[in-house]
């Protein structure tokens, strides 16, 4: 069956991305979104190569550099202050084409968002049943459909099952503007860790995870108390934080799906493989779901095959990273004394070099051809 009439559901990143890609390759898509209004309330995004080379495939690499800055370099340091591993952004940029970019999630939703037709885009529509035909939303409408993209998150109303709670709280902000003399880092302590990074206009993005549950203080004061007293920059990083804007969540992730296709319903982001964000690859492989949908679909006109072969080159890739960031997401929350000194002993002793030969799996994705 040809593909003619997609609706995406969810209009985040993994949607947005999707539509943009299905969209240019001639369909018909309707993106869906529960919020009225296709925004994002997040703080900074990483986009690392890999990401920037499925943005090169959608045409928007240029669009998001220019809202973006790049990273210079970064790495890892202790609670003490001490760098364990440094990364070298023209390294970085050397090896896997492209340099770390650093954007709020804003101007990424509202850069692809640009990318469609306004008549794609339909907020406020909660969809609530899923049909072999299309979709149906919380008032009743019915939108035909083709193919039905399940992009709409870690509670993916699409996927169905629930997902798990991984033990960590995370807080995200932005700073108000601030000298840039520090380069990006993450600082990693018993059971927290708190990095940073430049984004345009002298801010900075901030962002940190604790395995202790939430205080019910403010998500502010909160984030402020348990990072108290920790190295420079922190201090001077967090007191230009407006209260308002600091982001708290705890962290989900899926066990693993034994398919990410079911009938003519296909699932990206997410809602297929959400993972600790410990790495900074979450939308950054929704990008990579995004394009290799879209190139499969047009491989060939029959829908199944197509899908197979997106669960083929999808599910396998994504499931190991999102092993991976469990692992160091757990090394992360380790809070023992003599575990952590091990831990920062044995990330010091790693040469920079093959530090970035194990990113590579993960960094070099090029988008697949037809």
């Amino acid at each position: 069956m040809a593909v003619r009439t997609v609706v995406v559901v969810g209009g985040g990143i993994a949607g947005l991305a999707a539509a943009v890609a299905l969209d240019r390759s001639g369909r018909r898509v309707t993106v869906l979104e529960r919020a009225p209004e296709f925004t994002d309330v997040g703080a900074g995004l990483s986009l690392w190569p890999n990401a920037m080379h499925a943005l090169d495939a959608l045409g928007l690499a240029g669009a998001v550099a220019a809202r973006g800055a790049v990273e210079v370099g970064g790495g890892v340091r202790s609670r003490g202050g001490r760098w364990l591993t440094r990364t070298r952004n023209a390294e970085l940029t050397l090896r896997f084409g492209r340099p770390l970019t650093v954007v709020h999630r804003a101007d990424l939703v509202r850069t692809l968002a640009d990318a469609l037709p306004p008549s794609a885009l339909r907020g406020g529509h909660e969809v609530v049943g899923i049909r072999p035909d299309g979709v149906v939303d919380s008032n009743g409408r019915f939108f035909a459909a083709d193919l039905v993209v399940g992009a709409d998150g870690v509670r993916s109303a699409v996927r169905g099952t629930p997902p798990r709670y991984t033990g960590c709280t995370t807080w995200r902000t932005i700073t108000s503007p601030l000298e840039p003399d520090t380069p990006g880092a993450v600082l990693w302590g018993r059971g927290e860790r708190i990095g940073f990074t430049a984004m345009p206009d002298r801010r900075f993005y901030v962002f940190a995870a604790a395995t202790a549950a939430r205080s019910g203080s403010s998500r502010a004061a909160d984030l402020r108390r348990r990072f108290a007293g920790w190295p420079d920059p922190v201090p001077r990083l967090l007191a230009a934080v407006d209260d308002s804007e600091v982001l708290c969540h705890d962290v989900h992730d899926l066990p693993p799906l034994a398919s990410y296709v079911r009938g003519n319903v296909v699932l990206l982001g997410d809602a297929a493989h959400g993972m600790d964000p410990i790495l900074g690859q979450g939308a950054c492989q929704a990008l990579e779901d995004a394009v290799t949908l879209a190139v499969c679909l047009d491989a060939t006109a029959d829908l199944a095959t197509a899908l197979a072969r997106y669960d083929r080159e999808r599910r396998p890739r994504t499931q190991a990273i999102a092993r991976r960031a469990a692992r160091l997401g757990a090394v992360a929350r380790w809070r023992s004394l003599p575990a952590t000194a091990l831990r920062d002993l044995a990330a010091w002793a790693v040469p920079a070099s093959a530090t970035l030969r194990s990113m590579s799996p993960i960094l070099s994705w090029q988008p697949p051809r037809a």
